[in-house]
């Protein structure tokens, strides 16, 4: 009866639908998908077939008072089904139905076929109720013969189903429905909770957090995916916005007393407002990686609730919401977990980049429980120190670590430490996204088990206090120590200072962070200084050539200058506008400087000043990185890598200045992990007769093409 195929495919309202039906073949199918509101009255009438005066009509397709659906026939000769709103009636009518309850907010494929014999009602491509009408009604007033047929929903305030249609189709009786389930599939936000992180599953199903003031409050991670109606990932250009809502009545949770946002969205280390700092949708997936800064002991002990939403468009499956959340202060948390390793008691020294992932790193296994304990893995293999075996332990033992986490050497630490006392280090894993006033995961220590025969020669000019609290305190506190003992101590009591952090922390990269402190903070007063001219703020478009000029003095290279997008992450680590402050040029400079002095050693200070190729594009984020890595049909070849420095790292966290490789691996998905070159800064240049780290790089199976960075400003 259809005269070829009527269709429409993007979301409208259920109760706009309208659909005129020409042709004379006396049959026809009507394809759509229907997602109905749970807060939909029932029974109700989902389509109907228009009257010649086109306002009135009989039921189509309903749904009855058990939520079933049923397919009625055309031109009813039924008196008592001509009523729209008699449902009692309709059981009387011959109909095709379903034998379950029709499913509620969600995308459900509905097929109506329709002939002068028959009715059938297909569900998600399956016919779930069929009825034969041959002996039913007159052929003279069936579907024969050339003329018009009219459906549509009831619409208006009379209309008690709340939905949205899409991809409504009228197809010949040559067309399957089936087919047309598989095609033009509708799209719903979901969360997906199996990469979640720093979350607590109650008994009950609530979220625990942990959150308040910025001292306290930890990062949760969680991802939202785009799906079709059959569950497949989806790509849709678009963004996914996070916010903060009161579980029992949908309301947005309102600021904190301090005027600070209730979700906050951590950026490269920067704090936003969630609703200011949307997440992009990747490959169908937003990841977020958020914090709570209200209490619910604040609000009436009441739970809240994330809703994520696409800035496309405010339809109700394009939103996920979370389950309730109770958001608590650091004080309340009663985790009985903790994570467990123990060190080889064989000195091991590699340059090793060792592979790590939220909960386990490189060599470790972790037993999940109550307590976690990590391992050392047997296969470690034991590699000779000395500049001459450099090149074979980067070639057979290069493996890549995850940036933005503490610390991520806590594997690879028991390699690069000698180890003399054989101690066992304790502790629980952080949260792998702070980096104010927090831990590294290596750094978790236990008791200090050092023999006076092993320390008789080696006279340490610190104090074990000063020692015991540098491993224990988070950075904010490191940064106090440091800045208190480098105007005092010599740098060979600096470097001292480091070893002895290094060998009771189990994290060798303390060493690096601890020296450069003295010099660290000379030049960066200095620089502070002379930019100020003793005014408390200056604007920012004035400092940026001192800024540069200082950056290219400490990496030793005149070559190459920063650009406009470098100054901007510059801009954005400092945390500043238009005016730039002493404690935002301090938060600044803690993040350059450890990168510059990177720069500044010859093995890597060519790559930097290298043009074609670029080896190292600039100062970028993390999503610049992934976003590089893809091509207009999805990700690079594998194999495809860029370098960057993580921006979430700041001095004197251990991995300040490290740098990163992103690249695409073998499975097509993308991975960032650190390069642990503390091995490099053991020698002098002299010393060392390495091939280019480049060389070596791409050396790695699972690196082989430099990629290019594409800047997001």
């Amino acid at each position: 009866m259809a005269n070829g195929v009527v269709h429409s495919v993007e979301y409208s309202l259920l109760k706009d639908l309208r659909v005129e039906i020409e042709g004379e073949e006396g049959a026809f199918s009507l394809c759509f998908w229907v997602y109905i509101m749970s807060s939909s009255a029932f029974p109700a009438t989902i389509i109907q077939q228009l009257h010649s005066d086109g306002i009135n009509g009989t039921p189509f397709l309903v749904l009855n008072e058990k939520k079933r659906m049923m397919l009625l026939p055309l031109l009813l000769l039924h008196k008592e089904a001509s009523n729209s709103g008699n449902f009692t009636s309709l059981t009387e009518v011959p109909h095709a139905s379903m034998e379950t309850e029709f499913p509620l907010e969600k995308w459900i494929h509905v097929g109506c076929e329709v002939s002068t014999d028959h009715l059938r009602l297909h569900i998600d491509g399956e016919i779930v109720g069929e009825r034969p009408l041959s002996s039913v009604f007159n052929k003279d007033s069936s579907l024969s013969g050339s003329r018009k047929i009219a459906l549509a929903s009831i619409g208006g305030d009379v209309c008690k189903l709340l939905g949205y249609v899409h991809n409504l189709e009228v197809l010949p009786p040559t067309l399957s429905i089936k087919d047309h389930h598989g095609k033009d599939l509708p799209l719903r936000l979901s969360i997906d909770s199996s990469d979640a992180f720093e979350i607590e599953v109650g008994s009950d199903g609530v979220w625990s957090i942990i959150g308040g003031k910025a001292s306290c409050r930890r990062n949760f991670s969680l991802d939202v995916v785009l799906l079709d109606s059959l569950g497949h990932s989806a790509t849709k250009d678009d963004e996914v916005i996070a916010s903060l809502l009161y579980a029992d009545n949908g309301a947005l949770v309102e600021n904190t007393t301090d005027g600070e946002a209730p979700l906050l969205a951590s950026y490269d280390g920067i704090e936003y407002a969630s609703c200011e700092r949307p997440s992009k949708l990747l490959q169908g997936r937003a990841s977020f990686k958020l914090k709570i800064s209200q209490l619910s002991s604040k609000c009436d002990n009441r739970l809240f609730r994330i809703r994520f939403h696409m800035r496309s468009g405010n339809y109700p499956f394009f939103e996920a919401f979370s389950p309730p959340i109770r958001c608590i202060s650091r004080g309340r948390n009663i985790r009985a977990s903790s994570l467990t390793w123990k060190r080889s008691t064989s000195a091991i020294q590699s340059v090793n980049l060792s592979e790590s992932s939220r909960m386990d790193v490189g060599s470790l296994e972790l037993q999940h429980g109550n307590s976690h304990e990590a391992r050392p893995c047997p296969s470690s293999k034991r590699v000779r120190s000395g500049p001459d075996k450099l090149c074979a332990a980067l070639k057979t033992d290069l493996n890549l670590e995850r940036p933005d986490e503490k610390c991520n050497s806590h594997a690879g630490t028991a390699n690069l430490v000698k180890n003399e006392f054989g101690t066992s280090l304790e502790g629980r894993p952080e949260n792998l996204e702070e980096v104010d006033d927090s831990q590294s995961d290596s750094e978790s220590t236990g008791e200090r088990n050092s023999p006076s025969k092993s320390m008789s020669s080696r006279t340490s000019p610190m104090s074990d206090m000063n020692i015991f609290k540098y491993s224990l305190s988070g950075l904010t506190e490191r940064s106090f120590m440091l800045k208190e003992i480098a105007l005092s101590a010599s740098d060979a009591e600096l470097l001292e200072f480091a070893h002895q952090v290094s060998l009771y922390s189990g994290c060798s990269h303390h060493g690096r962070q601890i020296s450069m402190a003295k010099r660290l903070i000379e030049e960066g007063t200095k620089a502070w200084n002379l930019i100020s001219q003793n005014n408390h703020q200056i604007r920012w478009e004035n400092v940026v050539f001192e800024i540069e000029e200082y950056f290219m003095k400490i990496a030793c290279c005149s070559s190459r200058s920063l650009t406009q997008q470098d100054f901007e992450l510059l801009r954005r680590i400092a945390g500043c506008r238009e005016y730039l402050s002493q404690e935002n040029f301090e938060k600044m400079w803690c993040w350059l400087y450890p990168v510059a002095f990177t720069l500044s050693r010859d093995w890597i200070n060519a790559m930097w000043s290298s043009m074609s190729p670029k080896w190292i594009e600039g100062f970028v984020t993390k999503e610049e990185a992934e976003s590089s890595l893809q091509g207009p049909r999805g990700l690079q070849e594998p194999g495809t890598f860029v370098l960057r420095f993580p921006t979430s790292r700041s001095w004197p966290h251990p991995d300040a200045g490290s740098l990163i490789v992103t690249y695409v691996g073998s499975d097509y998905t993308l991975h960032h992990r650190l390069l642990s070159l503390e091995q490099f800064f053991g020698y002098s240049e002299g010393e060392m007769n390495l091939k280019p780290l480049q060389d070596m790089l791409l050396a790695e199976p699972e690196l082989s093409r430099l990629g290019r960075i594409i800047r997001s400003h």
